[in-house]
């Protein structure tokens, strides 16, 4: 199960969750949306992809890689703005994203999805990463820890 850690895109594993989410519901008898359903899933989506924007965008600004397969090319750890709130605001966002789409789908498994993101972003992605972000920045790292929470 190694051969998984850090070597396939998050967000590519939640586009293909979403379309999987989706070919199954479309597959299985449904049950049909509700109207508070259809206005609530698509604005939860998107907040959570902006808060992975704003995730984003703080790597950005601060001049260092955004490529999560490759964290020990870290620059600068960065522990403002949505960083303050969490460690993995990306994948956080994208966990609300998937919720958004379970939430607009008319099968009540569909919450399978990001559930199955979460973990699979825990084991393979986040756990590898942490270990790599505490040996590049050390102390500086494990304050950072410390005080701020994985998720939320």
């Amino acid at each position: 199960m190694t051969t998984l850690t850090l070597k396939i895109p998050p967000p590519l594993i939640a586009g293909l969750i979403a379309l999987a989410m989706w070919m199954i519901a479309d597959h299985l008898p449904a049950i049909p949306p509700t109207a508070l359903q259809q206005v609530i899933g698509g604005p939860i989506a998107l907040f959570g992809a902006a808060i992975s924007a704003a995730g984003a965008y703080a790597f950005w600004r601060a001049h260092t890689t955004i490529n999560p397969m490759h964290p020990e090319r870290s620059t600068h750890l960065v522990t403002s703005g949505v960083y303050r709130l969490s460690r993995n605001p990306m994948y956080l966002g994208l966990v609300i994203t998937l919720s958004g789409w379970a939430i607009h789908l008319p099968w009540p498994l569909a919450f399978a999805g990001p559930l199955a993101f979460a973990l699979y972003i825990h084991h393979f992605q986040i756990l590898p990463e942490e270990r790599i972000l505490a040996s590049v920045f050390g102390n500086e790292y494990e304050h950072y820890r410390s005080h701020v929470r994985r998720w939320l």
